[in-house]
């Protein structure tokens, strides 16, 4: 290392990014990072299927962010996804974002990595939401405006959940039934263990480089430097 810069050819370890990029955060930035790691979980995936509104994506992104769910899963609408930045916030930038083609796929890749499918639909074996215990890996499954989520979807799931209402409207629109959603997970979460990050060690050190990384412009730069 020469002069503070990390070696040519070499990608730094978390450590070694936040010791070279520490000096250009304050002590405020550092502690706001430290408690949104902190607050972090991968136990429970925000997945969206088949949105057309792509207002209403971005909109989902970032209550799963505001809430700590950190993995963010999107079947596409024919390809048409694109973020909304005046809606996300900026929230699209510090999830982990994964792309599906097709409900099969996006299974099939939330079922490897040990996810329970939870869907977000009005039917008659539908049990209410708060029957689900988000201290496991769940993923929920919000699904289109005009439809739900597909029949397909519906097909390969493990449950089907319902928001339980008082009133003559049976649903909400998606943004609002995505952050009801989510806070009652984040809830469940703390009534059932007292706690909601979960990260292991090695994924917050990596987590908290990346939001150095994202938090200083040209920090590229100043690594390569």
């Amino acid at each position: 290392m020469v002069n503070g810069s990390l070696p040519p050819g070499e990608t730094p370890a978390p450590e070694a990014i936040v010791d070279r990029l520490a000096p250009y955060l304050s002590d405020r930035r550092k502690a706001r990072i430290e408690q949104v790691v902190a607050g972090r979980t991968d136990t429970v995936a925000t997945v969206v299927e088949g949105l057309i509104n792509l207002g209403n994506v971005s909109a989902v992104m970032r209550s799963a962010e505001a809430l700590g769910f950190h993995r963010f899963h999107i079947v596409e609408a024919a390809g048409r996804f694109k973020k909304s930045a005046r809606t996300t916030q900026g929230a699209d930038k510090w999830l982990d974002i994964t792309r599906w083609e097709d409900a099969d796929a996006c299974v099939a890749g939330l079922r490897a990595a040990g996810y329970t499918i939870v869907v977000t639909h009005l039917s008659d074996d539908a049990v209410p939401i708060d029957a689900i215990d988000f201290t496991r890996k769940t993923a929920i499954v919000l699904g289109n405006e005009q439809h739900g989520v597909s029949e397909r979807m519906r097909a390969l799931a493990d449950t089907c959940c319902i928001i339980p209402m008082a009133g003559f409207t049976q649903s909400f629109n998606i943004s609002v039934a995505a952050a009801v959603s989510l806070y009652h997970a984040y809830q469940d979460r703390l009534r059932r263990q007292g706690f909601h990050g979960d990260l292991t060690p090695e994924d917050v050190a990596a987590l908290r480089a990346r939001y150095y990384r994202l938090s200083i412009k040209h920090a590229d730069a100043i690594l390569a430097g």
